[in-house]
């Protein structure tokens, strides 16, 4: 078929050839061709008309392949993008019910297995969205196909199972209610017909190779559907039962698959063999789906399993398949020698199947103690019936299965045949060394997918449930080995690795100090073939024990073995026990009971052997765990790191270069760094030429380093302004226009960059009220004035506070109207101003029409608490912020009310004291403002007496709550530290006496409106006489002289 190629972005009219031809063009093997037609296809997505028309070229069988795959491909992003109703250009309801109509035909009629299974995911996915609401007789549908190709059309039966596959899959992963009710609905009649269905098939293979008939091709399919059927059947048992144990048609199929499993378990496993493949192999995935069906029961329905038919019988039968598995799992010869290696070598993979078995077998047993001993919790309604009957089913496993002779021998079968060390793990060592170590560090999850770790984690299941059981014979197998060398290297690490992960349940019944000094100490200096098997295990015995019990005075002796572990020359120690050494001395270090001072004399020449070991590290993964275990001995040895940090910093540059793209590598060096620089102070500032150039690339905007290193170059920003002594170098200064850029993102590292401001501010206060600087600074924090994290909008405030205080410690009155006038100029004080009024407004509403003010208390609060800062440096400025947006008198008069009215919702003493102090000095302003303040007098009763109350209160030397008493301050404080401690104890609120300094400006008002009988005349007659009741008695009771402050005359 002829087509032309459009020019990107050229319109094209939306039809079956221009379709086909854009699929076409999508799918050439030249670039412009591809991205023509992937462009022109994109441009179609939201067209009325395009799905249907991708439907119809997947459906025509005249097409190429290759165009009739990328339609069906295309079809199925766009449900993922456009089938909801609420996606924006959502598909129209009648092109849905289009291609809803061609679905389920154009899938059994598919010969292609590929375009097959694709149009099965698109099924899957409408289902999900439109069952049972807008697609209710789907199911059905498939039901009707299934019963009819079961006898005539073999294709037809494997294309319709395939479909319900996918959309039980699916189906199965819903969390709404009405698709999962919907399902459970006509479960039991998909599970009739394809029992039928399966029985059938199942009967049909099984009689072939019994030698009933010679239809080969017809035995094979027949395989290939049972095992569709059985693949469907085990997901509904699961998924389409809320009780499977209630249902006769679950228990008969429970049954069959106990006596199948064990039929097909022993056609796989005669000798000689009695199939081959591919039938084999199918047989196996038959069995795989059984051990999934018994698996899956018994995680999703613990109870169901319990007490469905013979369920206990099949636990049995597991453990008696997994411990035949274990008689072939280790290595019999206990011979390293690469002879032996090479015989083992063609048994490694034998027999995978038996392997998965076990797999599932020793996964089954987990789930059975989990339902004793941790049961899942669910807060969906149980009936009582239903509570008895789990509870039953608990009782069961208890006690007819978990008996006190099945624990036993399940614990001896795992420790002296799951964790032995095998030949081909040996050669997995030798041949892969850094991919076995990642592999055998695991972790994770990685149980469910191997048996070792897997047994590793059944056996400790066993020991912390049933210690009374295996305590005893743990200690006597621990004994058998302790102080003799009779024993093999590979006996030697099963029972160290049982000592290891049995350690928090054994460890007051076992003197392991005894053991490490008597035989550990002996068996990590032992070398020859194998001994490196047992050199990497007893480092990680001692990993797991030093967390637990080991004395103090066995320390050192524990840091002379890793010490041994780590020594190149020893031809024993390879390349996998030392990195294994490497990563577990991390759990050493990071013990709670680790001092650094027994750890010093041994520093040097670890730190040496680590760092040398990890310039011979290739993988990634490797360098970060060692890298990791040097962040921890930095952080334990705290500032004695100071020796070393030299060292350790060298290989750091090299490490960055060799990283490449490897940006988590990147992140785990500067994270190091971070860690230096807090344990060396001030001393770190010789780094700074080699740090705060990475800085700056990593935060640059734009830039790929700012995408995966912004977090841990901002966290080493802060640090360094944190342990930078004053005066600061001009590199760190000219570091923050670095800072600005990063003000606009908004993003979760905000917080971290404006802490990096105010560091900046405490840091270089001159610096940073410069014009260059502080203009830039007052507009950003006047555009982040509104954010709506609280603890961004405290960091906001803070910073401005700061910026205040700096200027009138700089540059007095004059400083602080400078300040004043940019914030003025950036809208700062005119969004706080508003802000304000808008809670005045509020507050005077009442009733039906009473609104909420658009601010909260804290947000007020920080509010006025700049208000205070500006009126407590220089009051005269706060009348000239107030002028700006009205009269001084009209504006002071719903400002004072909010004002006062606020100090009841101020939860910080700190901030109540600021405020007070701050309109107290308002007081000092000349005519004509005099009477516009006082005219709020009774106000400003009130308020001192509730103040100097709280500040008072508990006292009976009449001094105040919050002036804080002079500090030196302790050793291991940083620079930053000493700055926040002295610039906390400079803050007025710290220093300020607030009841002297209320009486000596109320003094000063007196004598300016003429003395005492004019201000009593003009101004105290109007107050109320409780209110200054109270205040005179303040005076009273702090300084017991009843004439302290003004006295009222009647």
């Amino acid at each position: 078929m002829a087509f032309a190629i459009e020019v990107p972005g050229e319109s094209v009219p939306l039809g079956p050839q221009q379709v086909y031809q854009a699929l076409q063009s999508a799918g050439s093997s030249q670039q412009l061709h591809i991205q023509t037609g992937t462009q022109q296809l994109q441009a179609w997505e939201t067209q009325r008309g395009y799905y249907t028309l991708l439907q119809a070229v997947y459906h025509d069988k005249s097409l190429p392949t290759e165009v009739r795959y990328l339609a069906i491909i295309q079809l199925k992003n766009g449900i993922d993008k456009y089938w909801r109703k609420t996606a924006t250009s959502a598909l129209t309801k009648e092109e849905k019910a289009e291609i809803r109509q061609h679905l389920i035909v154009g899938g059994i009629e598919e010969a292609d297995t590929n375009l097959a299974l694709q149009n099965a995911l698109v099924v899957a996915k409408v289902v999900r969205i439109d069952y049972p609401l807008d697609w209710p007789n789907v199911l059905t549908n498939l039901i009707k196909v299934l019963r009819t190709a079961h006898q005539t059309n073999q294709l037809h039966l494997r294309r319709g199972m395939l479909i319900l596959l996918q959309v039980v899959k699916e189906l199965s992963t819903a969390r709404l209610r009405t698709s999962q009710t919907s399902l459970q609905s006509i479960t039991p009649e998909i599970v009739f017909l394809l029992n039928e269905i399966y029985t059938q098939k199942v009967a049909q293979w099984i009689g072939f190779l019994n030698g009933n008939g010679d239809d080969e091709g017809g035995a094979m399919e027949a395989m290939e559907n049972s095992l569709f059927a059985i693949k469907i059947l085990r997901r509904l048992l699961v998924v389409g039962y809320e009780y499977p144990n209630h249902s006769k048609d679950v228990q008969q199929l429970w049954e069959a698959s106990q006596h199948q499993f064990g039929q097909f378990l022993e056609m796989v496993s005669r000798e000689p063999p009695f199939l081959v493949s591919p039938a084999k192999d199918l047989v196996e995935k038959h069995l795989l789906q059984f051990s999934k069906l018994h698996v899956q029961m018994s995680s999703t329905h613990p109870a169901a399993f319990a007490l469905l038919p013979s369920s206990l019988d099949l636990v049995r039968a597991y453990w008696g398949l997994v411990v035949k598995f274990g008689e072939s799992y280790g290595s019999a010869t206990h011979d390293f020698s690469s002879k032996a290696m090479d015989q083992d070598e063609n048994t490694k993979n034998q027999r995978p199947v038996m392997e998965k078995l076990c797999l599932k077998g020793l996964t089954l047993l987990r789930a059975c103690l989990k339902m004793v001993f941790s049961p899942a919790h669910s807060f969906k309604y149980r009936s009582a019936e239903v509570k008895t009957e789990q509870q039953e089913g608990v009782a069961l496993i208890k006690a007819q299965l978990l008996t006190d002779e099945l624990i036993c021998q399940m614990a001896n079968v795992i420790v002296t045949k799951f964790f032995v060390f095998r030949q081909v793990d040996l050669q997995a060592w030798e041949e892969e060394e850094d991919e076995w170590e990642i592999r055998e560090e695991g972790g994770g999850d990685t149980w469910e997918f191997e048996v070792r770790p897997c047994s590793e984690k059944l056996f400790m299941d066993l020991v912390i449930n049933f210690k009374h059981l295996l305590v005893d014979p743990l200690l006597s197998f621990f004994q058998s080995v302790a102080g003799t060398d009779q024993a093999s290297v590979v006996t030697k690490d099963a029972v160290y690795t049982a000592m290891g992960l049995s350690a928090p349940v054994v460890f007051q019944s076992f003197d392991f100090d005894s053991f490490l000094t008597s035989t550990l100490v002996k068996d990590v200096q032992q070398a020859g073939p194998g001994y490196k098997v047992l050199r990497r295990r007893i480092a990680i015995l001692l990993g797991q024990w030093i967390t637990i019990k080991i004395s103090e005075q066995n320390r050192p002796l524990v840091y002379q073995i890793f010490q041994h572990l780590l020594k190149k020359e020893d031809e024993t120690n390879d390349y996998v026990v030392r990195v294994t050494a490497a990563r577990q001395f991390k759990a050493v270090v990071d013990d709670f009971s680790f001092a650094a001072e027994g750890f010093l004399p041994y520093a040097p020449d670890f730190l040496d052997r680590i760092m040398a070991l990890i310039q011979e590290v290739e993988n990634t993964e490797t360098k970060m765990a060692i890298l990791d275990t040097i962040r921890v001995i930095a952080v334990r040895l705290e500032n004695h790191v100071s020796p070393f940090a030299d060292q350790i910093v060298s290989i750091l540059p090299g490490l960055w270069e060799a990283s490449g793209e490897e940006h988590l590598l990147k992140q785990a060096i500067l994270t190091l760094m971070s860690t230096l620089v807090t344990a060396m102070k001030d001393q770190a500032q010789r780094y700074h030429a080699l740090i705060l150039p990475l800085i700056q690339r990593a935060v640059e905007p734009g830039s790929e380093m700012q995408i995966y290193l912004m977090e841990e170059a901002l966290d080493l920003w802060s640090t360094i302004l944190a342990q930078t002594p004053a005066p600061a170098s001009s590199d760190v200064l000219a570091l923050v226009d670095s800072a600005f850029p990063l003000l606009e993102i908004g993003s979760d590292n905000l917080r971290t960059v404006l802490n990096i401001i105010e560091s900046y501010i405490l840091l270089a206060p001159e610096a940073m009220l410069g014009d260059g600087v502080r203009l830039r600074l007052v507009s950003y924090m006047a555009n982040l004035l509104g954010v709506k994290k609280r603890d961004l909008a405290g960091l906001v405030t803070t910073i401005v506070e700061n910026m205040i205080r700096a200027a009138e410690a700089l540059g007095g009155s004059n400083g602080v109207t400078l300040i004043a006038k940019d914030l003025h100029e950036s809208g700062y004080t005119d969004k706080i101003l508003e802000g304000l009024r808008d809670a005045w407004e509020a507050h005077q509403t009442a009733g039906p029409n009473r609104r909420y003010p658009k601010l909260d208390d804290v947000v007020e609060t920080d509010y006025f608490t700049v208000l205070a800062r500006l009126a407590l440096a220089d009051p005269s400025v706060l009348i000239t912020i107030m002028n700006s947006v009205g009269n001084a008198s009209e504006v002071w008069s719903w400002l004072s009310t909010e004002w006062f009215r606020h100090f009841d919702s101020m939860a910080n003493i700190d901030r109540q004291k600021l405020s007070c102090l701050a309109i107290t000095r308002l007081l000092e302003l000349p005519p004509p403002m005099t009477p516009v303040i006082l005219s709020r007098l009774q106000d400003y009763f009130a308020m001192w007496t509730s103040v100097i109350t709280e500040m008072s209160t508990g006292r009976d030397d009449g001094d105040d709550n919050l002036i804080w008493v002079s500090s030196e301050g302790h050793e291991h404080e940083g620079p930053e530290d000493i700055r926040k401690r002295l610039h906390g104890a400079h803050d007025p609120v710290h220093t300020v006496h607030t009841f002297k300094f209320v009486k000596e400006r109320l003094a000063g008002v007196v004598n300016v409106c003429g003395g005492d009988e004019q201000f009593q005349r003009d101004w105290a007659a109007n107050v109320d006489k409780d209110v200054l009741g109270g205040f005179q008695r303040l005076g009273t009771q702090i300084h017991n002289d009843p004439a302290t402050f003004w006295d009222r005359r009647d």
